[in-house]
């Protein structure tokens, strides 16, 4: 290149008062005619490159080359070619007679070339030509580092060990090392000093702006992975917070409670520590309903034909105890037991029928969610009662509408556990104790 500009040079200076725009005009198409080769350069590598990588890709059997040519590994790489053009074509129009940098008895030649605008044309295309390398390779790092991280997780001990954590540190690494590079090609100084002077002032810094630092981190961490934003719903305990997020500044978070109080919270305290996002909740569509009823254990019961021809009549667990019978007595009968052997047969029992009509009863409520967690369990059995929880998740998330339905679906259970022949457990209280003693 550097042959093309003299010839230029010479050719622009053969005009009639062209002289004092030679160097100019000769560096403008000089520059021009780089930045075209290296664009056409940038294309032919991608093309082919490309094509051939993706015709590989595709043949064969592997897996973790696909996931390199869609991570865009290969189209980073393609980047080099024009970033190499450019550095190495950057020192077009210099003089053949270079001075040494570092020789002080070369400083008035040195000057002298300044002045003549040598440096600084050449000093501003290889800035260029660093800054371009560097976000290349930050460009590259990154690509791999996600492909590495995808084929990662295509093998088994992926959900063992997650390694999403250890990735995105190696990125924070890589960025912080090409802004340091970014920085030192811009004010041409060397890396090393940059950083040591960056370790001196980050010490004094952490001293000072502690709070803010951490704070600042913290938000980049809950922007960056979606861990909260304004308008949802958080619990966080430890700082007494249940409410509606407000506002999210460097320092702080603020929290309208239920209460209506104002919860305000370090921003680095909602990375630091646990809290609810009940974010969650609200996109699934549906709310949680847990709560249990507790059944005296002296009211549980085998049932026998009376019972069972009354719970016949009812129509939602009519299907289930004709059926649920025909199987037992079968099972009965194979063993040779007869109908009254309670011991050593299979028979119904009114908590078992009792939680069975609570099934069919929750599914055909039309405010229950039937496409989520439905659960009708017995819990471990305690000084008070034998519980049987209900475990499913409501239609309707709305706080007043949630807790107008959990309380419809309560007060239906209590009121039908009688038809069971069972109670619900309650301790004495000072009118059982009265009526005892009235008793006597």
């Amino acid at each position: 290149m550097s042959t093309i500009y003299k010839f230029l040079l010479d050719y622009i200076r053969g005009f009639a008062g062209m002289d004092s725009f030679a160097k100019p005009l000769a560096a403008f198409v000089c520059i021009v005619l780089i930045v075209i080769v290296a664009l056409l350069a940038h294309f032919l590598t991608r093309q082919i490159l490309l094509r051939i990588v993706t015709r590989i890709a595709k043949r064969t059997k592997t897996e973790w080359d696909d996931i390199l040519v869609k991570n865009k590994v290969f189209r980073g790489l393609s980047h080099l070619v024009p970033a190499f053009i450019l550095f190495y074509t950057a020192d077009f129009s210099l003089p053949e007679i270079m001075p040494d940098l570092d020789d002080p008895t070369q400083a008035g030649l040195i000057a002298t070339l300044s002045a003549n605008h040598y440096f600084e044309l050449t000093g501003f295309l290889l800035k260029i030509a660093r800054v371009y390398f560097t976000l290349i390779l930050v460009f590259v790092a990154n690509s791999v580092l996600n492909a590495g991280t995808e084929i990662y997780n295509t093998t088994e001990y992926s959900h063992h060990r997650p390694i999403r954590g250890y990735v995105q540190l190696l990125k924070i690494l890589v960025y912080f090392m090409a802004a340091i590079m970014i920085i030192a090609a811009l004010l041409n100084r060397n890396p090393t000093f940059l950083l040591t002077w960056l370790g001196t002032m980050a010490a004094v810094l952490l001293l000072v702006f502690k709070d803010t630092i951490l704070g600042f981190v913290a938000s980049i961490q809950l922007s960056a992975n979606n861990m909260v934003k304004i308008g949802d719903w958080i619990e966080m305990k430890s700082h007494g917070a249940d409410g509606t997020v407000l506002d999210i500044t460097l320092n702080t978070v603020k929290i309208q409670n239920w209460d209506k109080t104002i919860s305000t919270i370090p921003t680095y305290a909602l990375v630091s520590e646990s809290f609810n996002n009940w974010k969650g909740m609200e996109e699934s569509g549906g709310r949680r309903i847990k709560r249990s009823v507790a059944i005296d254990t002296n009211s549980i019961k085998f049932c026998d034909s009376q019972m069972l021809n009354r719970f016949e009549k009812f129509e939602l667990i009519r299907d289930y105890v004709i059926q649920k019978e025909k199987e037992l007595s079968e099972y009965n009968k194979n063993k040779n037991l007869t109908e009254g052997d309670y011991i050593s047969g299979r028979h119904q029992t009114n908590v078992g029928i009792f939680r069975k009509y609570l099934e069919v009863y929750l599914h055909q409520h039309p405010n229950v969610h039937n496409s989520m967690t439905f659960l009708v369990r017995q819990l471990q059995p305690m000084g008070k009662g034998l519980p049987i929880e209900i475990y499913v998740f409501s239609n309707d998330q709305e706080w007043a509408n949630y807790e107008a339905i959990q309380s419809d679906i309560f007060d239906h259970i209590f009121a039908v556990v009688p038809e069971f022949e069972l109670r619900v457990f309650q301790e004495p209280t000072g009118a059982d104790i009265a009526i005892i003693a009235s008793k006597r």
